[in-house]
């Protein structure tokens, strides 16, 4: 799962990126020196289980994070940019709502409704310009050819094209089947799942959640594949350079219960329609990545294609009731641990020991 960090000058998206990642300086790839780094899921029932299992390791689910050059009209001309940018899943936008006389705002004045919009208008006028070249060429070849496949995205661009002109992005368009492989090829920027990460200040870090819904309820429309999360770059900081025992008190001075990185990931997640499911065992307790809504069958295909190929049952039980029973003796006695055949729909926080030839 791949995320672009994007944004303006002077919003604390590398900062973020760092936090993240941890991530620093040093590490840069490619001629517009973006930089790459893997963060884990956070995920407490992990934990939970490695107790009951004493495992030899403990595996996360992962979030890869690219971090972007500022966001402008040359850096969307570059291909190598468009190039990275276009292969993310999804774009976690940062947007500026600290104030700071030391870090200047590049357009003089902090305005964050400003800034999505002027974002969200550059990759817009990006999609633009990459349909009305694959029109102009569509326009030759139909004459040469008679493809009902051609017209059909012909069709499509053409709607595309009206939208875009009118300023608004493709990820509101619902595409399905055909039609949206037509497209999926051309990976529109605008038409990408986006996260706005508002970047707030530290006088504002006890309203976190209130700003939060604020904008959640401004920006996220049903099913235009928008999400928000509030954080602060700054404390997010200088909580990372704190030891575990110290982090809790630091939290509860700005009267915050955690950290708002977790309800980050978690937004991404929501966002892409994902959750984890769980294996456990004294080898390893690991959390599996999947689209909500997937079967036993593609969950074993997660872990390995051999298991979907040759996949038996599934025996599955919920991750609270192994932790409350003390593993799979337990949950066995009390009648817990299902079996359950290659159509069942796998629940986030399941636990699941695949049957295989």
């Amino acid at each position: 799962m791949k995320t672009a960090i994007i944004g303006l000058p002077m919003t604390g998206k590398t900062s973020l990126f760092t936090i993240l990642t941890g991530v620093h300086e040093t590490a840069r790839t490619g001629s517009m020196e973006t930089r790459v780094g893997v963060t884990q899921v956070p995920d407490a029932r992990l934990e939970a289980l490695a107790e009951v299992f004493s495992p030899e390791k403990v595996t996360h689910a992962t979030i890869e994070f690219i971090d972007f050059p500022s966001i402008s009209k040359e850096s969307l001309r570059d291909p190598s940019y468009l190039a990275s940018l276009r292969v993310a899943d999804a774009m976690a936008h940062v947007v500026r709502l600290f104030q700071s006389d030391l870090v200047p705002h590049e357009k003089g004045s902090v305005d964050p409704a400003r800034d999505i919009a002027d974002v969200d208008a550059e990759l817009v006028l990006s999609d633009l310009a990459v349909v009305e070249k694959r029109l102009e060429r569509l326009e030759k070849d139909r004459k040469k050819i008679k493809d009902p496949g051609l017209d059909r995205e012909y069709e499509l661009l053409l709607q595309a094209r009206s939208m875009l002109e009118n300023g608004e992005p493709l990820r509101g368009w619902a595409l399905e089947g055909e039609d949206e492989k037509r497209l999926r090829g051309f990976q529109f920027l605008s038409q990408k799942p986006i996260l706005f990460v508002l970047n707030v200040g530290e006088n504002d870090a006890g309203r976190m959640q209130e700003i939060e819904e604020d904008f959640r309820r401004r920006l996220v429309k049903e099913g235009n594949r928008c999400e928000v999360a509030a954080v602060c770059g700054k404390i997010e900081a200088e909580l990372a350079e704190l030891e575990p025992d110290e982090q809790s008190e630091y939290l509860a001075s700005y009267g915050l219960p955690g950290s708002s990185l977790d309800r980050l990931v978690g937004a991404m997640y929501r966002l892409l329609g994902l959750m984890s499911f769980l294996t456990a065992g004294e080898t390893e307790v690991r959390a599996w990545t999947v689209p909500v809504n997937s079967t036993a069958l593609k969950a074993a295909g997660a872990i390995h294609t051999d298991f979907e190929k040759k996949f038996i049952r599934a025996e599955v039980v919920p991750w609270q009731a192994l932790v409350e029973h003390g593993g799979y003796a337990g949950v066995r006695e009390k009648g817990l641990l299902r079996l359950e055949g290659k159509d069942y729909i796998v629940k986030d926080g399941d636990v699941l020991v695949i049957r295989h030839g």
